[in-house]
């Protein structure tokens, strides 16, 4: 089992700035490094961040240049660094990884709400 916890969400004017972190514990040595989605209200889950392999990141077009994927391997943390934050980043965000065995886990979210 993995259990993903996310943190760092809050209220932020237009502008601002936030750092999202996602802790993984457990039976992490079978995993892929985390993801970040977010769903908005009425909306879909998207994906907003990834690894892709090794340092290479993949980024929605929607956050490229703003938003930045990181990690700690020895705290076994990913980070999400956001800037420049706009009221329609406002969303859930999520953590995600998949195990070996193609288990996916979900962190249960971490709420970003962006005035204007």
């Amino acid at each position: 089992q993995v259990q993903l916890v996310e943190s760092g969400g809050g209220l932020v004017q237009a502008g601002g700035s936030l750092r999202l972190s996602c802790a993984a514990s457990g039976s992490i040595f079978s995993i892929t490094p985390m993801s970040w989605y977010r769903q908005a209200p009425g909306k879909q889950r998207e994906l907003v961040a990834r690894f892709i392999s090794g340092s290479s990141t993949f980024y929605a077009d929607s956050v490229k240049g703003r938003f930045t994927i990181s990690r700690d391997n020895a705290k076994n943390t990913v980070y999400l660094q956001m800037n420049s934050l706009k009221p329609e980043d406002t969303a859930v965000y999520y953590c995600y990884s998949i195990s070996s065995y193609g288990v996916g886990y979900w962190g249960q979210g971490t709420q970003v709400t962006v005035s204007s």
